[in-house]
């Protein structure tokens, strides 16, 4: 008999949520307007109320997934240990797991975005079948998690694996301010004399592809800069496999031959022939995905 799950990923943009089976794979997705600024932590918790039980009309439910933005407890609360005030207000503090429990009256596991992702990528994506990942997603900033033997290593604070705030270059920089595709387009803008908000990603690497100069410049810092920080975790951590994720690495083929080269000259061979790198497989289901494998894993 089939089993059906809710899951849900919240992001400061969109809800995105479907109906999934034990395995994974999508009956239905859809999406809806987060309005996190607008009406805050009380909002999201009603639209994933209302989400829930949209789907109790029609299907018996073996549980919801929830991965969200923001540091979570990874315990049965669910709680938002922190989350932006900015980005997300009233949202610190919330028990989401608990107020979902209570309001649906079934089972309910949340976690951190980045740590859903990477779990997605483990169970069904890049890093299936590792014993050891780190998974790294580059977007407007950079996170991170470890996996280890199919478990999330969270840390005392819940934190571990937050690639983006390492220091670097010893100027009291960290990671994301220069390793981001948010960096990436403020310095491909400066050159051409636009706004970062009239600029994408996906047109500096097409301007690079077409051999503007200055596009190639700026996707070469945020090269070095990140490979720095992955060459970091290669020699802290050594994973089995590196996964690299965001909207940005779908430029696979323009970013893998320049991030190993990089990789080759920072990390001695010696710490870097057992880790592979890969490219993320799951999109933007991948929290999604890892969200309903940690309530698997619970269950």
């Amino acid at each position: 008999m089939q089993r059906n799950f809710v899951t849900i990923d919240i992001g400061g943009m969109a809800i995105k949520y479907g109906l999934a089976d034990e395995t994974g794979a999508f009956l239905e997705k859809k999406s809806r307007p987060t309005l996190a600024r607008e009406e805050g932590g009380e909002g999201i918790l009603r639209k994933v109320v209302e989400i829930v039980k949209r789907y109790q009309q029609d299907f018996l439910l073996d549980g919801v997934a929830i991965d969200t933005a923001g540091i979570v407890r990874p315990d049965a609360s669910g709680e938002i240990v922190f989350a932006g005030e900015r980005s997300f207000p009233g949202y610190t503090g919330l028990k989401l797991g608990t107020a979902v429990r209570e309001a649906c009256g079934v089972n309910c596991v949340v976690e951190n975005d980045v740590n859903a992702a990477a779990l997605g990528e483990y169970w069904r994506g890049a890093a299936q079948g590792a014993g050891s990942a780190f998974v790294m997603t580059v977007g407007t900033g950079v996170g991170g998690c470890f996996v280890l033997d199919g478990k999330i290593w969270h840390g005392a604070g819940f934190s571990a694996g937050e690639a983006g705030f390492m220091r670097i270059h010893g100027d009291h920089r960290v990671l994301e301010e220069v390793a981001s595709a948010r960096a990436m387009i403020v310095e491909a803008a400066a050159s051409h004399n636009v706004s970062p908000a009239e600029l994408d990603g996906e047109t500096v690497f097409e301007w690079a592809m077409c051999g503007d100069a200055d596009a190639v410049l700026a996707i070469e810092h945020m090269v070095d800069n990140l490979s720095e920080g992955i060459a970091n975790i290669y020699c802290l951590l050594n994973p089995e496999v590196f996964v690299l994720g965001g909207g940005i690495m779908a430029q696979q083929e323009y970013l893998r031959p320049r991030i190993e080269q990089r990789l080759e000259e920072l990390v001695v061979p010696a710490m870097r022939k057992a880790t592979r790198l890969e490219f993320a497989k799951l999109g933007n289901d991948a929290g999604m995905i890892g969200a309903l494998y940690s309530l698997l894993q619970k269950n």
